[in-house]
C-alpha cells in the first residue's frame, strides 16, 4: 500500500510531483538562514517545485571536536520559526536526543532522524509520539531492507507519517555509494522516498580534521535517483561552499539551484509518465 504525506497544502509520494528538500547544513546566522530560505524559496515558486526548508539548529556528529556545531536548539528553533512565518513553507531539522523532540515538534513540520541514529528505538518512538513527520535516514551501514526495522519502531506509535531517505552506504574508508536498487526495495515499503544527493557525495573524515564531497557528480546522482522513482531530493546548498560553516565540500551553489531543480521537475514528470 503506497502511502501519501501530507504537510499543509503539499502532498508527497505516491504520483505527486518531486518534491525538494533544500537548505544549508547547520545554521549559520539568522541573516544567512534567511537568506537562503528567501533565495530557494523563489527558485521553488516560481517552477512550481514543493519545497520543504531544512536546517540544522546543532550539528552533534561533527568529525572534530572544534568544529561548528550551530547555534543551539532554543535559538535556532527561534530562527526556523521566523523562516516558517515569513515564507510559509514547511521546515525540516534533526534532533539528536529524545529531549529535543517535543521543541522541536512545536515548531518544525519534520522531525529528521539522522543517519548515525537510525537504529536509536527511544529517538524513533519519541519522534512518532510526536505527531510530526518523521524523516528517517537510512544509516551507511544499514541495507535497504533493514530500514523496515526503524519504520516497524515509528509505526508502533500509530504515526504513519513517514518519509524515508537514502543518503549513501559505505563503501571502503572515507566513501559512499549508492545503489539504485535500494530505490526500489525501499519503495516497497510504501512510504516516500528521498534521496540525500549531496550527503551521498560526501568523503566522511576525507580530509583528515573535516569531510570532504564531491559536488561536481551532484547533477547525475540526482537524475539518477529521480529516473529510478524517488519522490523526492535533498540537498544541502550554500552561497558560498568554499565558506560553509558545515558540509561546504560537499553542498550545491546557490546559484545553481534554479536550472537544476528545473531538469530535476522535468525529469520526474516524464518518469511519473511511464
Amino acid at each position: 500500500m503506497a502511502h501519501t504525506v501530507q504537510i499543509g497544502q503539499l502532498t508527497l509520494g505516491s504520483q505527486n510531483p518531486l518534491f525538494l528538500i533544500a537548505g544549508p547544513c547547520v545554521i549559520e546566522s539568522e541573516r544567512h538562514a534567511m537568506k537562503m530560505a528567501e533565495r530557494l524559496y523563489a527558485a521553488a515558486h516560481s517552477l512550481n517545485v514543493p519545497f520543504i526548508f531544512k536546517a540544522s539548529f546543532d550539528k552533534a556528529n561533527r568529525t572534530s571536536i572544534k568544529s561548528y556545531r550551530g547555534p543551539g536548539l532554543k535559538r535556532g528553533l527561534e530562527i526556523l520559526a521566523r523562516i516558517k512565518e515569513k515564507f510559509g513553507v514547511p521546515i525540516l531539522t534533526d534532533v539528536h536526543e529524545t529531549s529535543q523532540v517535543g521543541p522541536v515538534a512545536e515548531v518544525c513540520d519534520i522531525i529528521q532522524v539522522p543517519a548515525f541514529l537510525s537504529r536509536q528505538t527511544d529517538l524513533l518512538i519519541e519522534a512518532g509520539r510526536s505527531g510530526a513527520v518523521v524523516n528517517i535516514k537510512k544509516g551507511q551501514f544499514l541495507s535497504p531492507w533493514e530500514i523496515g526495522h526503524a519504520i516497524c519502531k515509528v509505526e508502533s506509535t500509530r504515526n504513519h507519517r513517514i518519509l524515508i531517505t537514502e543518503r549513501g552506504a559505505s563503501f571502503g574508508y572515507n566513501n559512499l555509494v549508492v545503489d539504485m536498487r535500494g530505490i526500489a526495495i525501499m519503495k516497497e515499503f510504501g512510504y516516500p522516498v528521498i534521496l540525500d544527493v549531496t550527503h551521498a557525495l560526501q568523503l566522511p573524515g576525507g580530509e583528515g580534521k573535516r569531510s570532504g564531497g564531491q559536488p561536481q557528480f551532484i547533477e547525475t546522482l540526482a537524475r539518477a535517483g529521480v529516473a529510478a522513482g524517488i519522490d523526492g531530493v535533498f540537498m544541502e546548498v550554500h552561497d558560498h561552499p568554499s565558506r560553509a560553516l558545515s558540509d561546504g565540500a560537499n553542498a550545491l551553489d546557490l546559484k545553481l539551484i534554479k536550472p537544476l531543480a528545473k531538469r530535476l521537475r522535468d525529469l520526474g514528470k516524464f518518469v511519473r509518465r511511464l
